[in-house]
């Protein structure tokens, strides 16, 4: 009887995925005509599902609570790309002029903190939609610089702290976008995923909602 019952719903369930947040999904105009996230998750889900893009190029954290206004009707997954433009916008802190390490990290703990607040806030928002959600790890940059590019990954822990810490008290799945673009060639700059990397951003977010169980809130890791 169970095992029938989850055939029926293996065969009947369909699903429309949202994506939330930033040019991490939103990166068409980088990838020089190739597909984009949205474009690569379409052609892998199965025929009856649905993907919706309404993360937009250059959005902080703020943006994604006004997002959710247009997420369209039945919609069943919610992916949240969010906080890469906000760390860029702390970026002064790689460059800044200190006396000692401790002045440095007062001051990117305090950047933390008001990071966190502002994640905290806009998770609740989407998760107020009462849909299954997931949230992304801000991936590193590409920098061709190895001591810029050094510096910038130790102050994403930072960053990639809150919001592993947030997706932890919420519940929710996390797609570890660090281990996910893992080389040059996922890049189409410095910043921004190439064609190959939303390959493989679209094939990590169809896997999620495939295998996450969405009826137990506990937080699992995808990479």
């Amino acid at each position: 009887m169970c095992f029938a019952f989850s055939l029926f719903r293996f065969f009947t369930f369909m699903a429309h995925i949202v994506l939330l947040g930033d040019s991490v999904f939103d990166n068409k105009r980088y990838v020089g005509g190739e597909f984009d996230v949205t474009e690569h998750l379409r052609e892998m889900i199965p025929q009856d599902w649905q993907a919706s893009l309404k993360a937009v190029d250059g959005s902080v954290i703020e943006n994604v609570s006004r997002q959710v206004k247009e997420i369209p009707n039945g919609a069943t997954h919610l992916i949240v790309s969010g906080g890469g433009n906000d760390a860029l916008m702390n970026a002064d802190v790689l460059q800044m002029n200190a006396n000692s390490a401790a002045e440095v990290l007062s001051v990117l703990a305090n950047r933390a903190k008001n990071f966190e607040l502002n994640y905290a806030r806009m998770l609740e928002t989407v998760l107020g939609q009462n849909l299954p959600t997931a949230v992304c790890t801000i991936y590193y940059p590409n920098f061709p610089n190895d001591a810029l590019q050094k510096i910038a990954v130790a102050a994403l822990s930072v960053f990639n702290d809150v919001i592993f810490r947030q997706a932890i008290l919420a519940g929710v799945p996390v797609l570890d976008l660090r281990l996910i673009c893992n080389e040059k060639s996922n890049y189409a700059n410095e910043i921004e995923p190439s064609s190959e990397g939303g390959k493989k951003i679209a094939a990590r977010i169809l896997g999620l909602i495939e295998t996450h169980d969405f009826s137990h809130q506990r937080t699992q890791i995808f990479a």
